[in-house]
């Protein structure tokens, strides 16, 4: 497949209302939700997608009502111990973004060796965005430069795209080419800020647990078709200088 996105993320919506309109808990929604995540990783790492990122639970998720968050998060455990196997061996390198203080301590600790297990993995790249904002991502990094001009590691004028990028949650992934976002909701909805500058927006109209290859295809025919100039002028983009823009 010719024009394949380096970085494709996605934002897993419509669980719930899928949920709603078969009359069943919300709960179940979100378990429907798997199967095409897994086939997104699927695809992606077949198509030489070379990172996906999936936003799986949201710092403003933690607002919904309790019931909901603590299924969600029993989810996540159980299929971590049940997809880590498969993951593993078809060398995905798992790496989860987000405020993961916030997760439990069983949690964390499933994520931790999730990441170890998988590190030295050479395909896919696989970001889990879970508790995770895009103005937490940049502010904390902030932070961190705000520390380190303090401690004079450093002075203001060092500071740069590539020193900020590099303590952000995605440090050492390239930007996000193709965004996806699925259940018909037209917004970003403080997902990937930074990486997501000069993404190709996708949205599509199905409910994630509906989300199937000719969606994914249709997503990948959309990006395919789009001239990317990065601020450039047609010209410019015909000589080839695109690239020089984009590559770090």
């Amino acid at each position: 497949m010719t024009n394949v996105p380096r970085h494709v993320a996605i934002t897993m919506d419509g669980n719930g209302r899928w949920a709603t309109a078969h009359g069943v808990p919300r709960a179940a929604g979100h378990r429907a939700g798997l199967k095409p995540t897994r086939m997104a990783i699927q695809e992606c790492a077949r198509r030489g997608v070379e990172a996906l990122t999936l936003f799986a639970f949201s710092s403003e998720n933690w607002n919904r009502p309790p019931d909901e968050v603590s299924s969600l998060m029993t989810l996540f455990v159980d299929s971590l111990d049940r997809e880590i196997d498969e993951l593993h061996a078809n060398r995905v390198r798992v790496r989860f973004i987000g405020d993961r203080k916030l997760l439990s301590v069983r949690l964390q600790a499933r994520i931790a060796a999730a990441e170890q297990r998988t590190a030295a993995n050479d395909g896919l790249k696989l970001q889990i965005a879970m508790s995770y904002g895009g103005r937490w991502d940049i502010v904390q990094a902030a932070q961190e430069l705000a520390r380190q001009c303090s401690s004079g590691s450093i002075r203001a004028a060092d500071i740069d795209e590539a020193r900020f990028a590099s303590l952000l949650q995605l440090a050492g992934v390239p930007d996000a080419d193709l965004m996806i976002r699925t259940g018909g909701e037209q917004r970003i909805s403080n997902f990937l800020l930074w990486h997501g500058a000069y993404a190709e927006l996708y949205f599509s109209p199905v409910l994630w647990p509906e989300f199937d290859v000719a969606e994914l295809e249709a997503a990948f025919a959309f990006f395919g078709g789009r001239e990317r100039r990065f601020g450039l002028t047609q010209a410019q983009l015909a000589a080839g200088e695109a690239m020089k823009v984009r590559e770090p």
